[in-house]
């Protein structure tokens, strides 16, 4: 059965006239991963926002980045993450300059203090946040550790500072570290619990600017056989999730200090460092999508040869994407700073989903910096200060809360794209090739068997509007009613909603448009 969808397709991809439209195969017998959750973590700048008195501008925050309510035209209030990141803190925040860490938005307070005793009231800006986003009733919460504290550091730091590979720990002090987790988590109810970050990078070897340490493959292995005990002794349900690799490549290549091939490393029951039949330890190996973006065809090949490694080692282990955010150069097309938040970086966040999902087949997929008060375009909510400018300095207790396109169009996924929908196979009529669609049209599908409930979400990057045809294999495809919603995130509207009928849909030129309906 064919289902029309209307819009007009761009020169360079096809020389057919505006009204004619390009088929879109929906296969929904096709199944592929089974989603998991998006999210986006609270480090750093929650510790003073979270204590802002005025709490009308902490919930504006909140709604945007958690809430499933609708506005009254029935566009999204928020964009409905389901998982929220909880940074752990090694204790910089409390050594003030002696930190070495110039900035203080980037220092963090520690539960454990150096004599053994706990204090819960610590990171009380982050926990507010914690609580709103439970509130709005986000799924998963995960709490991750990028340093040891500051106690058990080798140098009483909360960084490493040398080019060696291995953790900044004093000797002995890992099953203690691996409590400090255990504890944390559990008074918290943490869903899971990630032990390293970006263990690759060499964290103020060269410049000091955050908490952080390398870890080898082996010290990791280490510290979550420590960690698998410590949960089950405390009887504490979170699940560790390891990987978090500064880097999508390491995970199947770039061993040469044993800080890679981590599927292999951790997954294969050949490896000396398997954990895969640990205790409350996720199937799940994750890594991060930055420096791996671009031209179209790196960032193709890098998550091919990420499903790849996949199927080679254990095809049922998950994938994530934990961290991301716009950093650096990135091909001269865009930079993190100055900030930017058009509708350019959106399509860029979009293009980075939109293959982390169909072709790295990552079933969670997490934001870096979800507040963000510098001149930078690794937010999702900025912060102003109270007059309006980007002093940091002056966020402190008070700012201006601005959104942003990154936030949206992750909306198009988020906010759609429940927890335990499947992919589903999409085939576009001329783009067989991935690296040709990422620079003209790119259209992934997801369902939900049980309400059959259909989420296609499209990216289109042109400059002209495009038109679809909507086909089905084996069912019959069609929509309720013969409509669907429509929800468009373009330079000017924000997951606006409109409702068409189905011969009469619109893909608008540089949008996200995503389309729910019930099929039958």
């Amino acid at each position: 059965m064919l289902l029309a969808l209307t819009a007009g397709t761009p020169a360079a991809f096809s020389q057919k006239k505006a009204v004619d439209k390009t088929r879109i195969t929906i296969q929904l017998e096709h199944e592929k991963q089974t989603i998991h959750s998006f999210g986006a973590s609270d480090c750093w700048t929650t510790k003073f926002i979270g204590n802002w008195s005025n709490t009308s501008k902490k919930d504006q925050i909140a709604d945007w980045l958690f809430s499933t309510d609708t506005l009254a035209d029935g566009s999204p209030k928020g964009i409905g993450l389901s998982l929220w990141r909880f940074n752990i803190g090694a204790g910089s925040f409390e050594q003030g300059a002696a930190s070495d860490i110039p900035d203080e938005w980037r220092r963090e307070e520690c539960f454990l203090q150096p004599d053994g005793s706990w204090n819960w009231k610590k990171q009380q800006g982050a926990q507010w946040f914690l609580q709103a986003a439970k509130q709005r009733g986000v799924r998963y919460t995960l709490g991750f550790s990028i340093a040891p504290p500051v106690f058990m550091a080798r140098n009483g730091k909360a960084y490493n500072g040398t080019a060696e590979p291995s953790m900044n720990i004093l000797k002995g002090k890992m099953n203690a570290y691996a409590g400090f987790m255990a504890a944390v988590s559990a008074h918290f109810k943490f869903d899971y619990l990630s032990p390293v970050n970006e263990p690759q990078w060499d964290w103020g070897k060269d410049r000091i600017s955050q908490e952080g340490t390398q870890a080898t493959n082996d010290e990791i292995a280490e510290l979550v056989r420590l960690l698998a005990d410590s949960l089950v002794a405390r009887r504490v349900r979170s699940q560790i999730a390891i990987g978090e690799a500064g880097q999508l490549d390491f995970l199947y290549g770039r061993n040469k200090d044993n800080r890679g091939d981590q599927i292999q490393q951790f997954f294969s029951p050949a490896s000396v460092n398997y954990i895969g039949k640990l205790p409350n330890t996720a199937h799940i190996i994750s890594a991060h999508s930055y420096f791996t973006t671009c031209p179209d065809s790196h960032l193709v090949k890098v998550r091919q040869q990420v499903a790849g490694k996949i199927r080679q080692v254990d095809a049922k282990l998950e994938t994530w994407q934990t961290e991301f955010g716009i950093l650096g150069n990135i091909c001269n097309l865009y930079k993190g700073g100055p900030r930017n938040t058009s509708i350019d970086y959106g399509l860029y966040v979009a293009k980075v989903l939109h293959h982390d999902l169909t072709l790295a087949n990552v079933s969670s997929w997490q934001w870096w910096l979800a507040i963000n008060p510098y001149n930078y375009s690794d937010g999702l909510v900025y912060i102003n200060d109270p007059s309006g400018g980007m002093q940091v300095d002056k966020c402190k207790e008070d700012g201006t809360v601005l959104d942003s396109k990154q936030l949206w169009s992750f909306g198009n996924y988020a906010r759609f794209v429940r927890p335990g929908m499947k992919r589903i196979n999409v085939a576009v009529e001329g783009l067989n090739d991935p690296v040709k669609a990422a620079g003209t049209l790119m259209v992934s599908a997801y369902k939900d068997e049980s309400s059959r409930k259909l989420v296609l979400v499209v990216v289109n990057p042109t400059g002209d509007q495009q038109s679809l045809q909507l086909m089905g294999t084996k069912h019959k495809l069609r929509f309720a009613g013969n409509v669907v919603n429509a929800y468009t995130t373009d330079a000017t509207r924000n997951l606006k909603k409109t409702v068409a009928a189905v011969n009469n849909l619109v893909i608008p030129s540089r949008s996200i448009v995503t389309f729910t309906g019930t099929y039958q």
